[in-house]
């Protein structure tokens, strides 16, 4: 295997860094012209995501010590940590206020998520021995494999560029006995796993297996001696990256033990779990495979979590790659057996399962694992393997007769071309496509500022998941505390609470909200068709303790003299969750 790790210029990384940019911008087309106003995917997860990502920046800016008291359902603590927090993105949080600037922030992430991804298998895939057109599908291959097209409104699954970059950066501290990198490597995966946890906590362990691994090879090689500043390093790093997980873990232990909602059970899992023809379903958006695979498709719940195509394309070239000389044989086995061995773990665990049990085991025995409730988001690592043998593929195909019948028109480039093309195509359609199938939505417009109302704020109807994605990123505006959110979990008090206030306003909702501490009710009348509060805007306030205020299509209700003392109500609600559980 040549000393790859040697050719990589800086000159080839400036072309690395603007290809893959580009390419991102491309294959997003035209979201980078709608910055601030489109959003990718859908109008679910990114909304609150981009919430996220502005509320890190607000709070590693305010009140770093207090990092994971978000604004979100108020007056419950931690709230933050509800879902994967996407820490690693807070510095972008800093830039910018209001939500068209978390929404223009989320869309430059979104792009940045896609080019990192690119870049850091392209650079792994060269630490390992390819040369730049074999990288460059493998770098395709990891980006924009099919099964990503479903996880665009997931920042926290497609934020995973920074696996395939840790592992090139360390490979190639090692391999040239610098420390520097080394360190690199490691500082780079805390970072990945500052993102969440999602994909964190299996790199975790995928660390420590490579660890273990490396271990029992230098055991039965004798112990032979190894560089004093590398193995300094090493330490190093693994203290940077357990000591980020320490700290990010203990919000998440607090919402566990205050939250019982907070734990995945078997049953929570198995409802993400499928059978091992979910590797046959493409997402309905794929132009190429998404009509024909959808009788399997349709035949499934929670559809966007179990379209783990992971594209034929790829498949056929890491086939090819298995007989490679690209890498050594001991490297082509082990990303076989990884492949494979992350794929029966991303099918879950279900009742009479078939293969349920090696997941089950995994579930039982990690800790941390518990937590996760979707396992095909495991796909990311088994997508990451398929990547790198499929480079090696390409390379077999690029020194092969076909590139010798095309060497008037480049040879090799002109097959890693075509390999990227296919691959893009099959994974995200065509790029500029006529038919607009990849268009990404408008934001929803902001209604009038709220900032200045008097919070803790209640923002009604409040019963639907898309009313609770907007007020959260209007919450951008200020970050008024607000009752109100959405994440993962839903914890119950909440959700008592905007039960019982069905009838608002009347006496009893505004005593109830009165004793809780809650100053105002914001009622969006244009929002409330269908909902327990549609006639909510015409019924008589006199004689409640309130003073309403009409403001455009919103409703303003401030509660006069609320009594309500948060720390009080934060304990109370600790001790029942502690009851409950």
């Amino acid at each position: 295997m040549p000393e790859a790790g040697e050719r990589v210029t800086a000159r080839e990384l400036v072309v690395l860094v603007a290809g893959a940019c580009l390419l991102a911008v491309v294959m997003h087309w035209p979201l980078v012209l709608h910055l601030g106003a489109d959003i990718p995917k859908d109008l679910g997860d990114p909304l609150p995501q981009s919430w996220q990502v502005a509320w890190d920046g607000h709070a590693l800016a305010h009140q770093p010590l207090d990092f994971f008291q978000s604004n979100q359902f108020w007056p419950l603590r931690d709230t933050l940590a509800f879902s994967d927090a996407l820490v690693g993105y807070a510095p972008a949080g800093l830039l910018g206020s209001g939500p068209e600037a978390a929404v223009f922030r989320y869309d430059l992430l979104f792009l940045f998520a896609y080019a990192l991804a690119f870049a850091g298998a392209y650079l792994l895939a060269r630490e390992l021995g390819l040369g730049r057109g074999g990288a460059a599908v493998a770098g395709a291959a990891f980006a924009f494999a099919p099964f990503r097209l479903e996880q665009d409104g997931h920042m926290q699954v497609i934020s995973s560029g920074g696996i395939p970059l840790a592992f090139a950066l360390g490979l190639r501290g090692y391999r040239l006995r610098r420390w520097p990198w080394v360190v690199a490597g490691w500082t780079v995966a805390a970072w990945q796993l500052s993102i969440g946890f999602t994909l964190g906590l299996p790199l975790g362990y995928l660390l420590a297996t490579v660890w273990l691994i490396a271990a029992i090879v230098w055991l039965r090689r004798g112990r032979p001696p190894f560089d004093r500043g590398l193995a300094i390093a090493t330490v190093a790093g693994m203290a940077i990256f357990v000591a980020a997980g320490l700290v990010l873990s203990r919000p998440y232990m607090w919402v566990a033990d205050a939250h019982p909602g907070a734990h995945r059970t078997p049953a929570d899992v198995e409802a993400f779990s499928g059978p091992p023809w979910i590797f046959l379903v493409a997402p309905d958006e794929n132009l190429v495979w998404g009509g024909a695979t959808s009788p399997l498709r349709d035949g499934l719940e929670n559809i966007p979590e179990k379209t783990l195509f992971p594209g034929l394309v790829i498949v056929a070239l890491a086939i090819a790659g298995l007989s490679s000389s690209a890498y050594p044989r001991w490297l082509r086995r082990g990303l076989g057996v990884g492949v494979v061995a992350v794929s029966v773990l991303a099918l879950g665990f279900r009742e009479g399962g078939g293969l349920a049990w090696p997941y089950r085991v995994v579930y039982e025995l990690l800790p941390g694992w518990e937590a996760i409730r979707v396992p095909g988001r495991l796909v990311a690592f088994s997508s990451l393997g398929l990547a790198l043998l499929a480079g090696a593929g390409a390379q077999r195909a690029m020194l092969g007769d076909a590139a010798r019948r095309l060497s008037r028109w480049g040879g090799a480039t002109a097959i890693a071309a075509l390999l990227i093309l296919a691959i893009v195509i099959e994974g995200r359609g065509l790029p500029f496509d006529p038919f607009d199938i990849q268009a990404q939505p408008k934001v929803p417009p902001v209604p009038p500022s709220v900032a200045s109302v008097a919070a803790p704020q209640l923002h009604l109807p409040a019963e639907r998941a898309t009313d609770n994605r907007r007020y959260v990123l209007w919450s951008t505006d200020g970050f008024p505390p607000i009752v109100n959110g959405r994440s993962s979990l839903n914890p119950a008090f909440t959700q008592h609470l905007i039960e019982r206030m069905q009838p608002f306003p009347d006496r009893r909702t505004v005593a109830l909200l009165s004793r809780l501490g809650v100053n105002s009710v914001i009622l969006h009348a244009n929002r409330v068709n269908g909902t327990p509060w549609e006639g909510a805007a015409g019924r008589p306030v006199g004689g409640l303790r309130v003073t309403r205020r009409d403001r455009g299509d919103l409703v303003v209700y401030e509660i006069r003299s609320p009594t309500g003392a948060p720390g009080a109500i934060r304990r109370s609600v600790a001790r029942s969750a502690r009851r409950s559980r």
